[in-house]
């Protein structure tokens, strides 16, 4: 079985549960270990591990990164997380499982730093890397092995080293042979874990896995598939494509694909900017243009906020929308000038989202700009629209009262929840992630 010591990267076609040249318990075994070559490659607790990094007197302690007492868990340290804590968990909720927690505010230009030290290291192995958050990328080693004088596994193994000592985190990392197996591997083994799921055993070893450890799969498709008789990736395994199209439309034999393992995907490297983007997965469907409008104006101020941090702005809107049975549906407006204003966007994506609000019951909202223009042309105004500075102002008063006193100091009335409304009905972000800009 071939074996890699992820300490002293000693290798060998044994499998020891101890390394022979440095007696570290840290081995890697795999029949496929030495040939596969697509890696997820996942920073364990982030946003924590930073904090952690930057105050060695918190190590051994739980730590939360967070708003107030009213706002959510951006990211929990391994020991708050034995302790029940979960990224998207609300923090009151969080402080009554840890109350011993060292509760931090979450410092962005500190992530990103420690992020962009962690790509350019990824891309001194391979110019294939894909980023899919600021703490996450996958990464295509393929035909790497000359030019590193090692395959892929300990290429790996050597860079996870360099995180570590280099940028002071640590990273977990999912080995297979396409995107998917990979981040379903990067799962199995964290903190500082190297998984490995090979093409030979993936329908197989995934046969008795619930549906929801494929990406995409919440918990409101879930309990639908588990409805028709589908609860574990086995029974998807068994559907033939017509039949799968059948019960789940046009991406019913996608599903089924991804159900043994299979994934096209290419690795694809972007170095300019092609959308930016806010998106949030509900955790049960919604059909009411009601329910849904709050959390629309919620994801333009964060659009508008991921917009100004790049020094874009949107020349057009696009408003994404999930069936319940995975159909995606995009609809698209252009803006009379270009702008970073919540209410500029709102005003545009609003009746995008009236014509498809039709009784669908949807499972996911989004809102992108597209296209992106320079920051520097954003809301001047004209004679077709002399509010727009005003609008501008108005919104940049209200993040400065923020970034004074917290997110909670001001809020638009729109994106208020209503009364009475069941805390089941609240939007959640699949698995806790929610997605952003594109790059």
């Amino acid at each position: 079985m071939p074996s890699l010591c992820r300490d002293c990267f000693h290798r060998t076609e044994a499998a020891p549960r101890r390394c022979a040249a440095c007696g570290s318990a840290r081995v890697a075994s795999h029949p496929e270990l030495f040939n596969l070559a697509i890696a997820h490659v996942d920073c364990d607790a982030f946003f924590a591990s930073v904090e952690k990094r930057d105050r060695p007197e918190l190590a051994g302690r739980p730590v939360i990164v967070g708003g107030g007492q009213r706002g959510v868990v951006s990211a929990a340290c391994y020991v708050a997380r034995t302790r029940g804590v979960k990224s998207a968990m609300p923090m009151f909720k969080a402080l009554q499982a840890c109350p011993d927690a060292v509760v931090i505010r979450p410092d962005f230009a500190k992530y990103t730093a420690a992020s962009r030290a962690v790509r350019r290291l990824m891309e001194e192995l391979t110019p294939l890397v894909q980023a899919m958050s600021i703490d996450e990328a996958v990464l295509d080693l393929s035909g790497t092995e000359a030019l590193h004088g090692a395959p892929p596994a300990i290429t790996l193994a050597r860079f996870a080293r360099r995180v570590e000592k280099e940028v002071g985190v640590t990273v977990s990392i999912g080995l297979a042979p396409n995107r998917l197996l990979a981040k379903i591997a990067v799962e199995r083994d964290k903190p500082r874990g190297l998984a490995c799921i090979g093409a030979a055993e993936a329908a197989t070893l995934l046969a008795g896995e619930p549906v929801t450890i494929l990406p995409g799969v919440g918990p409101a498709f879930a309990a639908r598939l588990a409805g028709m008789g589908f609860s574990t990736l086995g029974q998807l395994q068994s559907l033939e494509p017509r039949e799968a199209m059948r019960r789940f439309g046009e991406d019913g034999p996608l599903l089924v694909a991804r159900a043994r393992g299979e994934d096209s995907r290419p690795v694809r490297p972007e170095r300019d900017t092609k959308s930016v983007s806010a998106e949030t997965t509900f955790d049960r469907d919604l059909s009411r243009p009601a329910e849904m409008e709050p959390i629309l104006w919620r994801l333009c101020e964060k659009l508008a906020r991921r917009l100004a941090e790049k020094g874009l702005a949107a020349g057009g809107v696009v408003l994404k929308l999930k069936t319940g049975r995975f159909a995606l549906r995009t609809r698209h407006a252009r803006l009379a000038g270009p702008s970073i204003v919540p209410e500029t966007l709102y005003r545009a994506v609003l009746p995008l989202l009236a014509r498809e609000a039709d009784g669908t019951a949807f499972r996911l909202i989004g809102i992108g700009a597209q296209p992106l223009v320079e920051g520097g042309t954003a809301d001047l105004g004209d004679l077709a629209d002399p509010e727009a500075p005003r609008r501008a102002a108005r919104w940049a008063a209200m993040e400065s009262l923020r970034a004074r006193f917290g997110d909670g100091a001001v809020r638009a009335g729109r994106g208020l929840v209503l009364t009475g409304r069941p805390e089941s009905q609240q939007p959640v972000h699949a698995r806790g992630k929610e997605t952003g800009s594109s790059v």
